[in-house]
């Protein structure tokens, strides 16, 4: 059990949170007396998730975490005994027991990398029994994280720079790991805050969040504040009667708007104001409950305008149903001749923010030029990823006992890579992606300004490339993010195309091809 204080641990992945199959395998390790001999695994994917040239490496502090806190308990032990055949060795138990991860070495992409196929994201070595033991958690917690913040940096790249993205996914998310891995991994791909309050306590992720519909409906109109008077900003004065006061404007605003002062909905505005009552810093209007333009509007208004008479400023509107471009446009115009006609400026100038099934598409058309809108709120299209629901890692042997191991199969695709290896990352002299490189452990590493002889995936002749760069405790979260951001700006623009994007070229150092060409004609050992 994880000390109180210890937050973070109670993020940490069980290691019985796998499949059955580890450990059967490791029973067989540990009978056929391998259980102790190094071994190397790299996990990978194979291809670009979404149809685009680029995937975000993400879930790394997720992995250190699995391997810092991996003990199997009694009663994991005791679980595995009755789920294994009765006459298993008991002194196998008692290996499981004293098993923990200290052995073990991995080595990944700094979090928040440009990841592409067939490039590991983390090598694993150590016991083989341990490694393999290992397998299923590391691919839960890379896949999912890496799908959901590649999905947030194509999001990011369709807002562009401006526009201020938020995760408010949570209630329909995968569960509550997923729930918590969805709001982490969305605001390392570009996110700038989540409703995940428990996002914020582990992670240290923004957080934002106002009200909903049920608040605004649940008041009829006929509702008294215990308290209805709130001082002024400055602290000094007489409190007013803010209820009082947002009658007062309305009937203001509804000579203005054109509308009779019968028509804004009672208990909206009782909403508004005991909302406004208890955030007069924060105040935002949900406007959409009955009547944007006829009640959720004016309604705010009078609230919004009352405060401003206390010295207080209100933070936003939010439309959450209808044709949100048009009606953010709507809103803006309304925003716009209002702050004019009562001579208060900053009342233009209101945040607008929309919420309501924003996917790619719909997010294309909310940033385009001459938007008014300036936060998009996207729950569903992030974390659960419904153009592809998995990245399709897998994690493969490459070595047992220093000699290299390759899976062959009639499927090229599934080929694996032998050996222990390195990728480099070669940059061009604009600081644009050029060319990822993997070559084996041994091989000298690439030299900037130096001609390098490679072999791109799949191709049957070699190229020669010249680098001009080349790039080498875990950064926090906001680190990750920044890195992020920074990773994809050295995407190309052929390679930036969420759709129909070229492909980044991969390649394999000279003696990498040789060994897999040589496994490849004899089969591997």
């Amino acid at each position: 059990m994880a000390a109180e204080g210890d937050l973070e641990a109670l993020a940490a992945a069980r290691p019985l949170l796998t499949d059955l199959y580890q450990v059967t395998m490791a029973l067989g390790y540990w009978r056929a007396g391998r259980a102790r001999d190094a071994a190397e695994f790299e996990l990978f994917f194979r291809r670009c998730p979404f149809g685009g040239a680029f995937a975000l490496f993400a879930g790394l502090r997720d992995c250190v975490r699995l391997l810092r806190a991996f003990r199997l308990r009694d009663a994991d032990v005791r679980f595995l005994a009755s789920a294994l055949p009765p006459d298993t060795d008991p002194a196998f138990f008692e290996h499981l027991r004293a098993l923990d991860c200290s052995g073990v070495t991995v080595r990944a992409l700094p979090e928040g990398s440009l990841a592409f196929p067939g490039v590991p994201l983390l090598r694993v070595s150590g016991p083989l029994l341990v490694v393999q033991l290992l397998e299923t958690p590391l691919l839960y917690l890379v896949g999912y994280a890496s799908l959901v913040a590649t999905s947030a940096a194509r999001l990011r790249l369709i807002a562009g720079p401006e526009k201020r993205l938020m995760e408010m996914g949570l209630r329909r998310a995968q569960g509550p790991d997923g729930g918590l891995t969805a709001s982490t991994y969305s605001y390392l791909g570009g996110f700038d805050s989540s409703s995940n309050v428990l996002a914020g306590q582990l992670r240290g992720v923004p957080v934002t969040g106002t009200l909903a519909h049920s608040f605004v409906t649940s008041f009829a109109g006929n509702e008294v504040p215990p308290d209805p008077m709130l001082a002024p900003a400055a602290g000094e004065g007489p409190g007013v009667d803010l209820a009082a006061r947002a009658e007062v404007w309305l009937a203001r605003v509804c000579a203005h708007l054109e509308l009779g002062v019968q028509e804004p909905h009672p208990g909206e505005r009782a909403a508004f104001v005991a909302y406004a009552l208890a955030f007069p810093r924060a105040f935002q209007g949900l406007l959409d409950s009955y009547s944007v333009r006829r009640s959720g509007l004016p309604n705010f208004l009078a609230v919004a305008l009352a405060l401003g008479e206390l010295g207080y400023r209100a933070v936003g509107v939010r439309l959450d149903s209808g044709d949100l471009l048009q009606q953010a446009r709507e809103v803006r115009g309304v925003l716009r001749t209002t702050a004019a006609h009562f001579q208060v400026p900053w009342l233009e100038r209101l945040c607008i923010t929309v919420s309501n099934n924003v996917d790619e598409e719909e997010l294309a058309r909310l940033a385009q030029e001459g938007s008014e809108v300036n936060v998009i709120g996207i729950g569903t299209s992030v974390v659960t990823c419904p153009r592809q629901p998995s990245l399709g890692c897998v994690y493969k042997l490459v070595s047992v006992g220093g000699q290299p191991r390759m899976k062959l199969t009639e499927d090229p695709e599934k080929q694996t890579l032998p050996g222990s290896k390195t990728a480099f990352r070669l940059l061009g002299a604009d600081g644009a992606l050029l060319s990822d490189v993997l070559q084996l452990a041994e091989e000298p590493p690439p030299q900037a300004g130096q001609e390098l002889r490679v072999w791109p995936r799949g191709a049957r002749e070699p190229c020669t490339v010249t680098p001009a760069q080349l790039c080498q405790p875990l950064p926090s979260l906001a680190e990750s993010r920044a890195f992020a951001q920074l990773s994809l700006s050295r995407l190309g623009p052929a390679h930036r195309r969420l759709h129909g994007p070229e492909l980044y070229q991969v390649a394999l150092s000279e003696k990498l091809q040789a060994l897999v060409d040589s496994l490849s004609a004899r089969g591997s050992p």
